[in-house]
This record gives structure tokens, C-alpha cells and sequence, in this order.
């Protein structure tokens, strides 16, 4: 198989929490193409379910899209080399007001794997308790904590209310747990999807973001 060798690169947008590369990458047939890559911090995202079967999701605003969109609790993982699980205990306690007694890991996955190096670790958190939540700010200033049944959230996505691709990904996969048709992994598995070019750089210039968003 071809190995696609780095023959060129350079940073041409460093933004606070994106930044855009252009690599110029070889290809097959002995010739050599331009490919434009964001990279990213990575994030987590947690399916935090109670005792009833109802998952903890959030309505935030996302000027992308220009609407509110259904999500999990969620954060960047922009704290130089710090633990994913730690930081999805961080988000989860700012977001929804929680803590949880029981943590696995649910999936990893890659939202936009032609263009971005942004990777994601879902966990799933039980046993939960309230927690102070802090005060928000920008966005998350207006964001909404609803508790939505599981089966209703798979209604939810199959009928397009829920968008977000990681909280599809995160529903989906823990309705399968609930119904005992599949187990979560264990939290300390390497997360070797965790982008690191602009946190190793960004850690480099001594540089932190200005501004949270996820």
C-alpha cells in the first residue's frame, strides 16, 4: 500500500482554538497534491444516564449552524496533556451540574475526517449526583439541561431533532448498553485518536485559548 509521506507543510491560519495547516502529501502515480488541515484540540463528550434510563443533554447555541442544537455535555481538551477523563469530569460538572460514582469509556470517533483532526472521546457516567455548577458564560450562558428518556432520544435523532453528530454517535451507542447488548470499554485505553499539533504547539509558544468553546 502507498505510504502518504509529508513533503511539505506549513501553518496558515493560528487561530485561538483552530488553526489551519497545508501539508503538500504524496500520492499515488508519483505525484504530489495540497490537502488543508484544521487542527483541533480534540474534545470529550459524556452520556451521563440516571437511575430512570434518561440521559442529561444540552441546548446550545452554535452560530455555525445559526440554531440551537441538541448536544451532550461536552468541553475541549485544551489543557495541555491532561486526562480525558479528568476533563470530561470538568464539563460535566460546568454543563449539567454533575458528578458521577461510575465512569467508562463509550467510543472514539472522528467528526470530519476529510478536512479536520478533530477526535472525541465518549464516555458514559452513572451513579450520578448534583454538583454546584459554576458560573457560565458566552454561550453556555444560554444553554438549557433537559433530562431526555434513551428511547426517546433515539426518536430523537431518527426523526432529525438531534443533529450533533456526537450526541448521535453517544445515543446510539448507549441504547445499546441499556439494553444489555453491548459493554462500554475501560476508561484507561489509549486514546490514540487525541490530536496533538496544536496543543503541542500552542504548549510550545506558551499560548491558551482566549475563549472556551466546544
Amino acid at each position: 500500500m502507498h505510504e502518504f509521506e509529508v513533503e511539505q507543510s506549513e501553518v496558515v491560519l493560528d487561530a485561538p482554538i483552530i488553526a489551519v495547516r497545508r501539508d503538500v502529501v504524496s500520492m499515488p502515480g508519483g505525484v504530489s497534491a495540497a490537502r488543508e488541515i484544521i487542527e483541533h484540540f480534540g474534545a470529550v463528550a459524556v452520556v451521563a444516564v440516571d437511575s430512570q434510563r434518561r440521559i442529561a443533554m444540552v441546548r446550545q447555541y452554535r452560530h455555525s449552524v445559526r440554531r440551537r442544537l441538541w448536544e451532550l455535555p461536552a468541553g475541549l481538551l485544551d489543557v495541555y496533556a491532561e486526562d480525558a477523563l479528568v476533563c470530561a469530569q470538568r464539563e460535566l460538572a460546568e454543563e449539567a451540574g454533575l458528578a458521577a460514582g461510575q465512569w467508562s469509556l463509550l467510543l472514539d470517533l472522528v467528526t470530519s475526517p476529510g478536512f479536520a483532526e478533530e477526535a472525541v472521546r465518549v464516555f458514559f457516567a452513572s451513579d450520578l449526583c448534583e454538583v454546584p455548577r459554576g458560573e457560565a458564560e458566552f454561550e453556555e450562558a444560554d444553554m438549557v439541561l433537559e433530562w431526555v428518556p434513551i428511547e426517546e432520544a433515539q426518536s430523537m435523532v431518527l426523526r432529525g431533532e438531534i443533529v450533533n453528530s456526537i450526541a448521535i454517535a453517544g445515543v446510539m451507542a448507549a441504547s445499546r448498553v441499556l439494553a444489555g447488548e453491548a459493554e462500554p470499554r475501560d476508561v484507561t485505553e489509549p486514546f490514540d485518536l487525541r490530536p496533538c499539533s496544536l496543543a503541542q504547539r500552542r504548549a510550545a509558544q506558551g499560548v491558551t485559548p482566549d475563549m472556551k468553546r466546544i
